[in-house]
């Protein structure tokens, strides 16, 4: 089970593969009432948030099957507000996909071929305005359903796009939950710079009594830490600021490479197999070639899978 990319219903083509066949698993679902694909049986155009969440919670109980007991489990998920969309009869963002034509007079990306169609209202308890944290929602239903949440990251997104919104601020993160299955696994810490380094001027600074027992000891007193050079840098933190980077072909957002290369590194050995149920464009895919990894990727809509193709492609001649 090598770089296969399988054209499907995430749930059912995870139903026919293995158990504790791969050994990390890196991506980033539909987002609830944010985007019509444009294929039948898409996740994330369910009449409630919480069929939403069920239906994924479902497909990552298989994901837990199919994950080793070593395995690690990373998932990006982005928020919404009420009434932004379904409430006020709004419809999800249609992707430009080839398959689709805009239309003239709404702007809006149809099928060739089909019929135009109202999408199903979608509602909830809520009110409108409220942030509807479906994020949180799903970490709780995950742990619910047995997984260990070992963080919730941030990615925090330097050039988000500007809101015109006035009343809020701008939203410019998501989460990413990285979960296990079992409280021993694999996992390869990760180092960043550390941000206040010891100089010359510093230690011309009188110390504090915790700072000599720092010195002499070469450990943290109490609640005080005392950042040394370290050769490697610091222990990774949990907000990550990378900016978006569309890939132009997909005419949609795909999370940028470099948001799937921590998660590959520390969560996935050498020569191991990355999963990927909603592979989209192929991020994932793309990024484990470069890491020396393999995967396997599962996508319902086969234009998604050429571009996925064409993409990876283009990677191996760069190998």
């Amino acid at each position: 089970m090598k770089n296969e990319i399988i054209c499907g219903d995430a749930l059912e083509e995870l139903k026919k593969l293995p158990d504790e066949s791969v050994d990390c698993v890196m991506t980033s679902p539909p987002y609830w009432a944010l985007r019509d694909y444009g294929v039948k049986g898409q996740l994330g155009l369910e009449p409630t948030f919480q069929e939403y969440i069920t239906k994924l919670c479902d497909i990552f109980d298989q994901v837990k099957r199919v994950l080793k007991k070593t395995g690690t489990c990373w998932v990006n998920m982005g928020d919404t507000y009420s009434g932004s969309w379904g409430d006020s009869g709004h419809r999800p963002e249609r992707t430009g996909i080839e398959g689709h034509q805009r239309d003239k007079n709404t702007g809006w990306f149809e099928r060739k071929g089909h019929p135009k169609q109202n999408p199903p209202c979608r509602k909830t308890s809520v009110q409108n305005k409220c942030l509807l944290q479906i994020p949180s929602r799903f970490g709780l239903e995950m742990t619910n359903r047995g997984w260990i949440l070992r963080n919730e990251i941030i990615w925090f997104k330097p050039n988000c796009m500007p809101s015109s919104v006035k009343d809020r601020f701008t939203v410019d993160f998501e989460k990413i939950f990285f979960f296990v299955k079992s409280k021993k696994y694999y996992f390869e810490t990760q180092y960043e710079p550390t941000i206040e380094e010891y100089s010359p001027e510093r230690a011309k600074r009188p110390e504090t009594s915790r700072m000599k027992a720092i010195h002499s000891s070469g450990k943290p007193a109490g609640n005080f830490t005392y950042n040394k050079i370290q050769p490697q840098g610091r222990n990774k933190r949990a907000v990550w600021r990378i900016t978006t980077k569309p890939y132009k072909e997909a005419h949609f957002a795909t999370y940028p490479e470099e948001l799937c290369e921590t998660p590959i590194k520390a969560g996935c050995p050498k020569d191991g197999v990355i999963l990927d149920p909603f592979f989209g464009a192929g991020t994932t895919g793309v990024v484990a070639k470069k890491l020396g990894r393999s995967f396997v990727g599962i996508e319902l809509n086969p234009a998604y899978i050429k571009i996925a193709k064409k993409r990876l492609s283009q990677q191996l001649l760069n190998l």
